[in-house]
Formats: C-alpha cells, sequence, structure tokens
C-alpha cells in the first residue's frame, strides 16, 4: 500500500474520533476559561449564530448516543427511571437526565451546565426536555418555532409566493429575538460580520456534506452510511459553520473521490446495497452492521443521515450579504428538508431506489423515538408499492439495551437474505438487478 493511500484511506474516521475527543475536552474545561454552553439539537441547532457570541454547543443526542455506543447507557436509564421518569420515554431524553443528576458527568469527560437552551419545534420532545433543563438550572429557553412543510416537497415548490414570505418574516423575527436574548445572557454585542464568516464555513461544509451523500451512488460503495456515515454525521452537527468543520468535509470528499478513482469498496465482497430508514442500533452498533456485512450487504444510503444533520444535506447555500435574511431561509428550508425525511420517506426512498442500486430497505423501528418510527409500517408499504424494493422491519431502540435481541434481529437478517438470494437479487459484478 502505498504512502499516499495509507494516509487518505480512514483519514475521515481517525480525524473524526480526534476531533470529537477534541470537542468534549472544550466543553469539560470551559467553566475553567469562564465560558459559556448552550444546550441545542441536531435539527434547527442554529450553531452558526451561536459560535458568533463564543459559546459552545452541547447536542444531548450526541452526548446519549455516545453512552450507548460506549455500552454504558443502561445505568443511566436506570437512574433516570428511579427518579420517576417512565420507561416508555425517549432513552435520549432518559440519559440526559441522569447525566444531569451526576453532575455532567459523561463518558468522554464532563458536560457544563448550560447558559442557554435553543431548539426548534421540529420535534415535540426537544420543547419537554428543554423545560427539564429550565427547571434544574433556571436558564432562558429559545423556541424557534419553524412552520412545517405543507406539500410533498421540502423546497417550498406548491406554497404561494406571499406564504414564503410570510414565513421568512415570521423566522427572522424570532432570530431577532434570539440576537438580543444571546447578547444578554453572554454580554457580547452581535457581531454581524462574524457570522458572515460562520455562515461561509457552513457553506463550504454544506456543499461537501451534499456530496457525500451523492457519492455512494457508485457501485461498490466507498463508504457504510450507518457506521461511517454516524461519525460524518457527529461532525457536521457539531463542527457546522467552523474552519475545523469546512476543512474536514473537503478532506472527506477528497478520501471518497479517491476511493471511487482507485476502486476502493467500503465492503470487499458487495453483494447488495441498502438502504437504512430510522436511528442505529447504538447499544449494538457495530454488531448491527456485522449482520449484514457478513452476507455481502452494505448501507449505501441512510434517511438518519439527512433527518439527523437537520436536513444539511440539501446543500443549502446562505446569502452572506443578507446573512439574517439568509439563515431564516436556511433554517426554513433544511429543517422542512429533514422533516421530509422522516414523515415522507417513501418518496425519498423511491428517489434514491434506482440512482443508488438499491437491492433492500431496512427499517428500524425503535421503542425510543415516536417521531421518527410513527408510520414507517404505511411508509415500508407505499415504498414497496412505489420502488417493488424487498424490505425488513427490525424493531429496537437507539439506547435501552434491554429491548435489543441480538439473537432474534440476527435469525430475520438471515432469513431477509435468503428472501434476497431466492429472488434473484444481483451481486455488483452481474451489473443490475435481475
Amino acid at each position: 500500500m502505498s504512502s499516499t493511500t495509507e494516509s487518505i484511506i480512514g483519514r475521515a474516521n481517525r480525524e473524526g474520533a480526534a476531533l470529537f475527543r477534541t470537542w468534549f475536552d472544550a466543553m469539560t474545561s470551559a467553566p475553567e476559561r469562564g465560558e459559556q454552553t448552550a444546550y441545542v439539537f441536531v435539527m434547527g441547532s442554529f450553531a452558526e449564530l451561536l459560535s458568533t457570541f463564543g459559546l459552545h454547543t452541547s447536542f444531548p443526542e450526541i452526548n446519549s448516543l455516545q453512552m450507548a455506543i460506549r455500552g454504558e447507557a443502561a445505568g443511566y436509564l436506570e437512574e433516570a427511571e428511579d427518579y420517576g421518569y417512565s420507561p416508555d420515554i425517549c432513552g435520549y431524553v432518559k440519559a440526559d437526565v441522569a447525566m444531569q443528576l451526576r453532575g455532567g458527568a459523561h463518558p468522554m469527560g464532563t458536560i457544563p451546565p448550560p447558559s442557554i437552551a435553543v431548539f426548534t419545534n421540529a420535534c415535540a420532545t426537544y420543547v419537554k426536555w428543554a423545560e427539564i433543563w429550565e427547571r434544574l438550572y433556571g436558564i432562558p429557553c429559545v423556541t424557534i418555532d419553524l412552520p412545517g412543510p405543507r406539500t410533498e416537497s421540502y423546497t417550498g415548490s406548491g406554497v404561494s409566493s406571499e406564504d414564503r414570505e410570510n414565513e421568512l418574516r415570521y423566522v427572522v423575527g424570532q432570530i431577532h429575538e434570539l440576537i438580543r436574548t444571546l447578547e444578554e445572557v453572554t454580554g457580547t454585542p452581535f457581531d454581524i460580520d462574524r457570522l458572515r464568516e460562520a455562515l461561509g464555513h457552513a457553506n463550504a461544509q454544506a456543499e461537501a456534506w451534499r456530496r457525500v451523500h451523492e457519492i455512494n451512488q457508485n457501485v461498490p460503495a466507498v463508504y457504510n452510511a450507518v457506521t461511517d456515515g454516524t461519525v460524518y454525521l457527529g461532525v457536521a452537527n457539531a463542527f457546522r459553520g467552523t474552519p475545523e468543520g469546512a476543512r474536514y468535509f473537503a478532506e472527506l470528499v477528497e478520501e471518497l473521490d479517491y476511493c471511487v478513482q482507485h476502486g476502493r469498496a467500503a465492503l470487499d465482497d458487495e453483494r447488495y446495497r441498502l438502504a437504512f430508514v430510522g436511528v442505529p442500533c447504538y447499544p449494538l452498533f457495530r454488531g448491527f452492521n456485522e449482520m449484514f456485512a457478513s452476507h455481502g450487504g452494505i448501507f449505501v444510503t441512510s434517511s438518519y443521515t439527512s433527518f439527523a444533520s437537520g436536513g444539511a444535506d440539501v446543500g443549502f447555500t446562505y446569502d452572506l450579504d443578507h446573512p439574517v435574511e439568509s439563515l431564516a431561509e436556511g433554517m426554513l428550508v433544511t429543517t422542512q428538508a429533514g422533516m421530509h425525511r422522516m414523515f415522507h420517506v417513501d418518496r425519498w426512498l423511491a428517489d434514491r431506489a434506482s440512482d443508488f442500486s438499491l437491492d433492500g430497505i431496512i427499517y428500524h423501528p425503535i421503542k425510543s423515538c415516536r417521531t421518527v418510527s410513527t408510520g414507517l409500517a404505511d411508509a415500508r408499504r407505499s415504498a414497496g408499492e412505489l420502488t417493488g424494493v424487498p424490505s425488513l422491519f427490525l424493531e429496537s431502540d437507539m439506547m435501552d439495551d434491554r429491548v435489543v435481541s441480538e439473537a432474534q434481529m440476527r435469525n430475520r437478517v438471515e432469513a431477509f437474505f435468503e428472501g434476497l438470494s431466492s429472488r434473484g437479487a444481483v451481486s455488483i459484478n452481474t451489473g443490475g438487478r435481475s
């Protein structure tokens, strides 16, 4: 293997891990430096704006999934349930509550208490979750109410220009209110040039993120959309609007293009190209993927990397001459796109079935998240009618290993691939689906 290949292949995963170590370390030590932290969510984080006020951003979804991947979620979940939270509610919420009760103790460091919480209405749980922080810390909680998609298209086609202008004015007004609150919380005046700089980095990152999603149309796939994709997704959220984020994604595209040009496959024996719908099974993260990889199945696309990046994969470009107004438009377009991926995933799959040469679709409804999981059975039926692509429904959870049955899932995956084989679903060596 050449030195060039050694330096490029796997670089994104290595550097992604290093960036996250830096990210957690910076939050852990922030109080010592007198720096403040904002609690935000992945769908509509306003990270570009918050960074201009010198705020660290803590994503509770990322904090919680890191516990599950490291096999440490159970203690947090049980502590929250002992405290009075129902086993039926979101596992992310319970893990976060227990972490707060432990003074921010986390497997990756110490998450400091928030100075402010900023969130959108993209998920109803966000609103109730932030109320917990409000009660614990007495902080200001700012809800940005983003009008949801009213048509089948996230681009807004079908919505009158008058309605769109009204939506934009509504969101711009809320952003100005948020800016005033941020000035009060941080004691820092708003600097529109710093916002322009952050939006410029976000533009570069968004275009690269869009390209990352497209590139796996290549056969064979050059990354796994569930395992590798989750690393990329984490960086997309945590480093949005930063020079580190822009540089990471420029280098990621370079790595993936190199793989395409040199015939480097993410899975040596790629036989079946799969789409993943839902949130990953973090308690069994690598093991879940291995169930499919052992049969030559690779996840080439994932709805999760779209909606959990707040729809940033559409590649929206901010207008740097009108940063506040463009930020409002960007939040509308991307968040509505993310919601479209959740609530109209059948149409999303119909758009991708041919482009990504899909052989199968894996639906993963989870106990913890009704927002993502409700309606997947209907979406599966509809997508089947639209695409004719075989599918598998696997139920477990994103956090709680008490409801994850590896043996049962493995048996169903075995049966699924037996079915694909009997249908004559195609190996890439035969050039297409039979």
